[in-house]
């Protein structure tokens, strides 16, 4: 079977929202925000496992989580979308995650199966993403169910770190940080299985147009 390059589904005539074109920008503001996100990653690390300024590292991390939905809605509003933005932003979001789970683990903030668990979903992502590269498609788009998992994973960090900062404060930030992590891991491996369907699907597609060839 020969490679294709990797190719992107067009919506459905039957969306109702119609996105706004991608470009080949590299200096646009959503852009911009997306880097600043990457550089705080180094940043966070060197706060809470090199200084030890917990307090310091919350802030960091509560800004670049809270900040995840502002480039992309940005780029949508001032129809900014770029291809290079569609590979930072989830660029950042994972980076900030692996980041996290490694200082958190490291700081003993969350037990080691936690982590076990959401990078056990990367690696399975990371093989449905070979499968895909290999058939000659590319990264699937986001889902809404990623986004959300993402979410609720960001903002439980900082929220569980202000828990071990703040012993006054560990009782409520505890319950609702994991609150806030353990729906954000559920939703984080079916957003998973979503992408191993749809990669199979088109898989699926592919082998059945390589035979009726």
């Amino acid at each position: 079977m020969s490679r294709r390059p990797a190719r992107q589904e067009r919506p459905r005539a039957s969306d109702d929202i119609r996105p706004a074109p991608v470009g080949d920008q590299v200096l646009t503001l959503p852009n911009v925000i997306s880097f600043v996100r990457l550089l705080g990653v180094p940043l966070f690390l060197y706060l809470l496992l090199v200084a030890r300024a917990d307090v310091a590292a919350i802030v960091v991390l509560a800004v670049g989580g809270t900040t995840d939905w502002v480039d992309g809605w940005i780029a949508r509003r001032m129809r900014q979308v770029s291809r290079l933005g569609e590979l930072l932003d989830p660029l950042a979001d994972r980076l900030y995650i692996l980041a996290t789970l490694i200082a958190f683990t490291a700081r003993e903030v969350v037990p080691w199966q936690f982590t076990a668990a959401l990078l056990a979903r990367e690696l399975l992502l990371i093989g449905s993403l070979a499968v895909l590269r290999r058939y000659g498609y590319g990264p699937p788009p986001v889902h809404y169910v990623g986004k959300t998992a993402t979410f609720l994973l960001l903002a439980a960090f900082p929220i569980l770190l202000l828990a071990t900062a703040v012993p006054a404060a560990a009782t409520a930030a505890g319950a609702i940080g994991w609150g806030l992590a353990w729906w954000g891991l559920v939703l984080y491996w079916v957003a998973g299985a979503l992408y191993v369907v749809q990669a199979a699907r088109l898989v699926r597609e592919v082998r059945g147009a390589g035979v009726a060839g």
